[in-house]
C-alpha cells in the first residue's frame, strides 16, 4: 500500500458546515492521511471545496440531504482525485474491501459480511463496533448540528485501530 493511504479521514454528515470541514481536513493532513471517505450528506456543492482545497483524494456517496447532486459532482470534478458514487459503494484500498454507504440499513447482513470495513452516516452517532470479521464505523457528524459537536475519525488500516476527532470551544458549539 503506497504511503499515506493507510491511514484514512473518515466524515459524514458534513451538512454544510464548511468551517468544520476545512478544520477536519487540516487535521488529516497534519496526521498523514492519505486518502478521505465521506459516508453523505454534502448538502450543497460549495460543501466540497475544503476538501478538494487540502488536495487530498476523497471517495464519498451521496446521502439522503443531497438535493443538487450534478452541483456536487461538478463541483467534485474541478479537482484530481474527487469521486462521488450513488450509496452504497465498494472501494478497495490495498487489500481492504471497504463499504461506504450513508444509510447503512440499505444494505443486506451478508453484502456487509463481504467487506473488512464498513463505513456509514445518517444517524449522525459516532460508534464503531465489530460484526463477524466486519469493522463498522460510524465517525459522526462533521457538522456537529444534532448533537453539538462535529466528529471526524482516522482509521489506520495495517492495524484497523480507530482515531476519533472531536472539536472542542465554543465555536464549534450547536447553532441556536
Amino acid at each position: 500500500m503506497a504511503p499515506g493511504l493507510m491511514r484514512v479521514g473518515l466524515l459524514a454528515d458534513s451538512h454544510d458546515r464548511v468551517p468544520a470541514i476545512a478544520e477536519f481536513a487540516r487535521r488529516f493532513a497534519e496526521a498523514g492521511v492519505g486518502f478521505v471517505l465521506h459516508a453523505g450528506d454534502w448538502c450543497a456543492p460549495f460543501a466540497i471545496a475544503p476538501l478538494r482545497a487540502a488536495n487530498v483524494a476523497v471517495a464519498g456517496v451521496f446521502g439522503r440531504n443531497d438535493g443538487d447532486r450534478q452541483g456536487l459532482q461538478a463541483e467534485a470534478a474541478k479537482g484530481m482525485g474527487f469521486e462521488l458514487y450513488e450509496s452504497p459503494h465498494s472501494v478497495e484500498l490495498g487489500d481492504m474491501s471497504i463499504l461506504v454507504v450513508h444509510d447503512i440499513g440499505d444494505v443486506q447482513k451478508r453484502s456487509l459480511a463481504a467487506h473488512a470495513i464498513v463505513v456509514h452516516g445518517c444517524t449522525h452517532k459516532q460508534e464503531m463496533r465489530v460484526r463477524g470479521d466486519t469493522m463498522i464505523i460510524n465517525p459522526g457528524e462533521a457538522c456537529g448540528w444534532l448533537y453539538g459537536q462535529p466528529t471526524a475519525a482516522i482509521l489506520d488500516l495495517d492495524s484497523k485501530s480507530l482515531e476519533v476527532i472531536r472539536l472542542d470551544g465554543p465555536e464549534w458549539g450547536q447553532r441556536g
